[in-house]
């Protein structure tokens, strides 16, 4: 629960009043999944630009989600929708003003050259007004590294400062992302486009996500409630927090999540482990026999692991001149050189490796590892740490039919965050986009969906969990 009194007094009548009149952030408590609830509970209007390849693979996705659609009148976009089965009412920028939206998809990857880059304005500037509150913009393109020619790959870089931009602009608790999609990927849309329309991505905004074809996995026969059934997943710093959130929403998805935590928390731990039926093993992730000690454990009890969340850190913040070496190696043993020790041993088993073909690695980056911040120099070097280890890995992992990707939160409403002095706690709420402090479910709904099966085609990517942090790209 969010102890952010801030939000709920704006969010009052007179609260409202006061910080119209004073000119104060006014954040909107934002919509979070309930379990059973629809992808996305409004109309979604799909969008093209001419010579775009994405349409039909879009409308698929849309009809099999059961959303509500609009399309512009236009024949391709009428044709692919009649395709996938999606009923789609009619769009025109006449009819606009009296038409009101709760996400707006655009597939941009007909964009070649700057000139063509008007397409946006001439979509979004008549419908962003009519986005509807905690709304969703979502942007598809492709990688600019794979466009054809130089024109078609400046343009296709130009849309992440648009997209960076308007989720700047759109306010009212809405987000704004954009998609890269490589060629022979259009298969693989379903995973992301569900987590970014839903509520389940409520603190994720200014992302660009990269899709590439798939490693391994699939999406065939998936209960898109329950994705991860049947699956393993080892969670470390389990017991409380974030990786107790992590934890619950994975078993929720149907894992069985085996827990692991030092030994001081070990009760804590069990008490996680056994309200979610799962399972816990306490070891400190830095000891030397670690790694193999797991790896047995894993072995013995479930023959594999499916899902590994490296979510085990710890902070020992000074400025580096009054920093003594124990500080310092302390934080990167834990946060940095365990992650790549622990993998090693789940992909190096003797008898075969523990970790293989569908198998997920999500890391737990922060936004002080993009951004740096003071007094933190040991723990942003960790965290930076953290997405070298997904852009080493993520070649090696693509080989044996795995994935690897990671998290990068921002300001988490935690008992960790609530001990910060208050001006500081403040400041970090406010200097995001949405205006407010994001929740452990939010870092653990972005995990789960690098976590399923049908993520098969996001390698080596690190998404923010920031609500767009002000700090940082």
């Amino acid at each position: 629960m969010s102890a952010d009194r801030y939000t709920q007094l704006v969010n009052t009548p007179v609260g409202r009043l006061v910080a119209k009149n004073v000119g104060l952030p006014k954040p909107v408590p934002l919509e979070r999944h309930s379990p059973g609830a629809p992808v996305v509970a409004g109309r979604v209007l799909l969008g093209a630009a001419p010579g775009g390849r994405l349409a039909h693979a879009l409308a698929r996705v849309l009809a099999d989600a059961g959303a509500e659609a609009a399309t512009p009148l236009r024949e391709d976009l009428r044709a692919a929708a009649a395709h996938a089965g999606l009923d789609a009412a009619p769009w025109t920028p006449d009819a606009a003003a009296t038409q009101r939206y709760k996400a707006l998809v655009f597939d941009a990857t007909g964009i070649a050259d700057s000139e063509r880059l008007a397409e946006l304005h001439a979509f979004f500037h008549p419908t962003i007004r009519q986005l509807e509150r905690c709304g969703r913009v979502i942007v598809l393109g492709l990688p600019p590294q794979a466009a054809q020619q130089p024109a078609g790959a400046i343009a296709q870089r130009a849309l992440e400062g648009f997209t960076r931009a308007l989720g700047k602009e759109v306010g009212r608790g809405a987000t704004v992302q954009l998609v890269t999609v490589e060629p022979g990927a259009e298969d693989q849309l379903d995973s992301t486009l569900r987590f970014l329309l839903s509520p389940r991505s409520a603190y994720v905004s200014g992302q660009v996500v990269r899709i590439g074809p798939a490693t391994a996995g699939g999406q065939d026969g998936l209960d898109w409630e329950r994705p991860l059934a049947g699956r393993v997943a080892l969670v470390t710093g389990a017991s409380r927090g974030i990786g107790a959130a992590i934890s619950t929403t994975l078993a929720r998805d149907g894992a069985h999540v085996v827990g692991l935590d030092v030994p001081a928390l070990a009760d804590d731990l069990a008490a996680v482990a056994e309200g979610l039926g799962g399972s816990s093993l306490v070891a400190d992730v830095t000891d030397p026999d670690a790694p193999a000690l797991v790896a047995e454990h894993l072995r013995e009890q479930h023959g594999r692991v499916d899902v590994v969340v490296h979510n085990a850190g710890i902070t020992r913040d000074r400025t580096l001149g009054r920093m003594d070496a124990d500080r310092w190696n302390a934080v990167i043993a834990v946060n940095l050189s365990a992650i790549v020790r622990l993998t090693d041993a789940l992909l190096a088993a003797a008898d075969g490796a523990l970790l293989g073909e569908g198998g997920r690695v999500v890391g737990v980056s922060s936004i002080s590892g993009i951004a740096g911040n003071a007094g933190q120099t040991n723990y942003a070097t960790s965290k930076a740490g953290v997405i070298g280890f997904v852009d080493a890995y993520a070649p090696l992992l693509a080989q044996r039919g795995a994935t690897v990707n990671a998290v990068a939160p921002g300001f988490i409403e935690t008992q960790m965050t609530a001990k910060v002095p208050l001006t500081i706690r403040e400041a970090g709420r406010r200097m995001s986009s949405l205006s407010q402090g994001g929740l452990p479910a939010d870092v653990a709904e972005a995990i789960a969906w690098l976590a399923s099966p049908a993520s098969g085609g996001l390698n080596g990517n690190v998404v923010r969990v920031c609500g767009q942090s002000l700090l940082g790209a």
